[in-house]
């Protein structure tokens, strides 16, 4: 095993290797073949990304496939790479301002949790913050972040002791 599949994870190298031999070959049998196997690697990471989403290169995901969502629609340019949690969807709902698929350009850099939805530009040398939503386009060498998260103070000492549903009762 190289350095660098411990970098990026076994999966996401296994995935990229039948990805690419999904989409070169003519024969309908490997095509089925390297696609049942990319569905399974993505099922066992909880993550979707469909053959038809448009990509120049490869994608580097640090912490691997889990919970990546990009839809069919989608286009992602060279050297991105994409955090855990992410997903760059599209939008189908009947009048929406930014209808249709996200087009990601060159070197853009995704964190954790971010969602980028709709028929939007996210332009070359852009970074965008942990879980941020982006809707609208984003020009070049732009940084897209979260404003500051607001502190509530409490007099009352809270209990955040976790009790499963099976345990709740109402009466308690």
């Amino acid at each position: 095993m190289s350095l660098r599949s411990l970098i990026v994870g076994p999966d996401q190298n296994e995935f990229w290797k039948h990805r690419e031999k999904l989409l070169k070959s003519k024969n309908p049998l490997c095509r089925k073949y390297h696609s049942l196997m990319c569905q399974r690697i993505l099922y066992k990471n909880n993550a979707s990304i469909e053959p038809q989403t448009k990509i120049k290169g490869r994608i580097t995901f640090p912490h691997g496939l889990n919970g990546i969502l990009i839809s069919a629609g989608a286009e992602i340019g060279e050297n991105c790479t994409i955090f855990h949690q992410v997903t760059i969807g599209s939008n189908t709902a009947k009048g929406s301002k930014h209808n249709g698929s996200p087009k990601i350009l060159d070197n853009v850099y995704i964190g954790a949790g971010a969602k980028i939805i709709g028929g939007i530009t996210v332009g070359n040398n852009v970074r965008i913050g942990a879980n941020c939503v982006v809707t609208e386009d984003v020009p070049d060498n732009a940084t897209v972040v979260l404003s500051k998260p607001r502190v509530i103070l409490h007099e009352d000492v809270r209990d955040n002791t976790f009790t499963s549903f099976a345990n709740y009762s109402e009466d308690k």
